[in-house]
């Protein structure tokens, strides 16, 4: 029987993508291709939706980077639908055929959403994309271009508080949707995206980094709190997933 060191092992193999393919397909202007969703049955934008691929021997697997071949199952991008499709039967339906899933498969899909978040983070870094420290990140909020906004769940509230502020502001001087925040990482993980012992506070800057971070961020929502229930300032912070959407996030300027 497969452990769950292989299907770990399955996630950190699969094949990594440009920025461009990271970008849900939407060529021409044209509505991407829906699919059906095998816990509730409706079909869906598979922008927030989570492939699952059976391997040879019944292994389920998330498709964490749309890239692995064989037979495969579209479900919502959320734990609660996973844990739906487990227990109905209806993901043994949709292989057709026994499968194999470890006890903590869920959590997995968590692992390996997080993994790709803060791997386009350093991606952004490599760009020239990422700001860190509290002084960049409040400048570039002072000239609007703050596409994804990045704060340590361990960071204090006070400097947070003063970006966003900032952020608030000018959100609503330009007439634009506050952008989008990612809260769940603590100091040490985002220190390793800019080769740090810790990070704090960060930002990505608006552009098409920054809209295909979004829709990562929005499939990540649905397996954990991008904003921390123990923050004293949650009530100022959490965002409903609907407000992450990518189509949501500015489009001042163009980015990479």
């Amino acid at each position: 029987m497969s452990t769950q060191d292989d299907i770990t092992s399955e996630l950190e193999s699969q094949p990594k993508q440009s920025l461009q393919e990271q970008l849900p397909k939407n060529s021409h202007g044209h509505k991407p291709r829906e699919r059906r969703d095998i816990a509730s049955g409706e079909l869906r934008d598979p922008a927030d939706m989570l492939r699952l691929a059976f391997g040879p021997d019944g292994q389920v697997v998330a498709d964490i980077y749309g890239k692995l071949p064989g037979r495969g199952a579209w479900i919502e991008a959320s734990r609660e639908a996973v844990e739906m499709a487990i227990k109905s039967g209806a993901l043994a339906r949709a292989a057709k055929r026994k499968i194999i899933i470890t006890d903590n498969f869920v959590d997995t899909i968590e692992s390996g959403f997080s993994t790709k978040v803060l791997g386009m983070l350093g991606m952004a870094k490599r760009a020239g994309q990422l700001e860190s420290g509290f002084e960049n990140v409040r400048s570039c909020a002072r000239a609007g271009q703050v596409g994804v906004r990045i704060e340590a769940s361990d960071g204090q509230p006070d400097g947070r508080s003063k970006i966003r502020v900032v952020v608030k502001a000018i959100a609503k001087e330009l007439e634009v949707s506050m952008p989008p925040l990612i809260g769940c990482f603590d100091s040490a993980e985002l220190g390793k995206v800019v080769g740090r012992d810790n990070m704090v506070h960060a930002c990505v800057h608006i552009g098409k980094m920054a809209k295909a971070i979004t829709y990562e961020i929005e499939r990540l929502a649905g397996f954990r709190e991008l904003v921390p229930n123990d923050w004293p300032d949650i009530e100022h912070e959490s965002l409903n997933t609907a407000d992450i959407r990518a189509d949501n996030v500015p489009n001042i300027g163009d980015g990479i």
